[in-house]
């Protein structure tokens, strides 16, 4: 994780969480499960050999004799390979319902659930494992000296038990990762850390601090992202303002994280130079990370997005939900009572010296307060479903700043006057 501030001062710089090298090694579905089998790998080949040092017979463990030991190597090799294609299956059922049931937007998240990574990992290993090590026992029909491998043996039945074990961790964490309540509440305390982390504790920030414009005859060079595409995921805003201030230029980022943007697609400019070299664009295009699906490390609104899209297909005509659009309802006025609570976030970031090296464009509660509701408002049909948006945002209003109260009025008039004609 990045490094993280509890204040968030007006013009400081954001030190947000963003994803190490470390942790993209670890994002992809597969590592886990391969790093679990490899290591099972390496345990077949030093357990034999360790097998074959220790010339005497090891009490509490396996005590057959080769046939004994192939059979159960291969008892366990055929029951492992059959179970994880079981979890294999499993696990994709889960996946259609989530994709179904709630929106694709969330399968990211699935997939990244380290029980349901480790309970693959273990089966195949188990799977592997026995197969390596059936392949070093020798005796009874073979003209060669007998030999077998018993810590080894005994090592293979431990991972069946290991592999139980997760197998109930697995089952249990599916029964609960599919319930709407579980889903909601994941996403909704992360969103809630987000605005804690990005707009800081309430009341406790100073003034609007420096701003900036530029001058009439400053020159100026477009900020081109090149050879990719995707989803603004995050911004190493600390990298960002040390590159800035290390060439005396100011950067103006002109799109908002969770922004598609394509290849060759203008995000920004930097102002106080006319050309940039291959260097100074290189650096500040690393600063950009672009993924292929969006996620919530930085993006505010992507965790909004996502408890909408469950909202709306709960009250879609052919699911007719409004009690899960209520629980979704439930986390989106958590999330707007810890914004409406806290001040806007300043787009100007500066250096040590003071001096404005940054421009961004920060998530605005007005901006979120629209993401959260209009859609569902929308869909406003139900009798449960206006009563609880009126309560929400009449409780928002009574907590709000004055300057986010205003936008909280407006909504409450559009909910009143629709509400009216209908």
């Amino acid at each position: 994780m990045g490094e993280q501030t509890v204040d968030r001062l007006r013009g400081s710089v954001p030190r947000l969480d963003h994803p190490s090298l470390w942790q993209r090694i670890w994002r992809p579905f597969w590592v886990l499960p391969f790093v679990i089998v490899f290591a099972a790998l390496v345990l077949s080949w030093v357990l034999p050999w360790l097998d074959r040092t220790i010339s005497h017979e090891i009490p509490f463990v396996f005590q057959g004799g080769p046939d004994g030991a192939r059979g159960l190597l291969s008892t366990i090799a055929s029951a492992m390979i059959s179970v994880t294609g079981l979890v294999f299956s499993i696990t994709m059922v889960v996946l259609q319902l989530a994709q179904s049931q709630f929106t694709p937007r969330l399968l990211d998240s699935f997939l990244a659930d380290r029980t349901t990574q480790a309970t693959l990992g273990v089966f195949t290993a188990s799977f592997v494992y026995s197969l390596a090590v059936l392949r070093t026992v020798r005796g009874s029909n073979e003209d060669i000296e007998e030999f077998v491998p018993q810590l080894s043996v005994t090592a293979a039945f431990l991972l069946v038990l290991g592999a139980v074990a997760m197998f109930i961790a697995f089952i249990h964490n599916i029964t609960t990762t599919v319930q709407v309540t579980t889903v909601v509440n994941r996403v909704g305390r992360r969103t809630a850390h987000l605005v804690d982390e990005q707009f800081g504790p309430p009341d406790d920030i100073p003034g609007f601090g420096p701003t900036w414009s530029p001058r009439p005859d400053e020159e100026s060079v477009p900020l081109v992202v090149r050879g990719r595409h995707g989803s603004l995921d995050h911004v190493d805003y600390p990298r960002l303002v040390a590159l800035a201030r290390d060439n005396d230029v100011v950067v103006h980022l002109g799109v908002h994280l969770g922004s598609f943007i394509a290849s060759g697609h203008r995000v920004g400019t930097v102002w106080g130079t006319a050309e940039l070299d291959e260097e100074l664009r290189q650096g500040l295009d690393r600063t950009l990370g672009i993924a292929r699906t969006r996620t919530t490390i930085q993006d505010i609104s992507f965790g909004v997005r996502q408890l909408v899209d469950i909202a709306e297909r709960a009250l879609s005509p052919g699911i007719n939900d409004p009690t899960t659009a209520i629980q979704v309802l439930d986390e989106i006025h958590v999330i707007l009572r810890e914004l409406a609570v806290r001040r806007t976030i300043s787009p100007y970031i500066v250096d040590e010296s003071g001096e404005v090296r940054v421009v961004t464009q920060p998530p605005s509660f007005a901006g979120i307060l629209d993401l959260a509701l209009d859609e569902v408002i929308d869909y406003a049909d139900n009798v449960q479903v206006p009563r609880k948006l009126e309560e929400l945002l009449e409780d928002v209003g009574d907590v709000a700043r004055p300057e986010n109260r205003a936008a909280v009025v407006a909504k409450l008039e559009e909910l009143r006057e629709r509400a009216g004609s209908a």
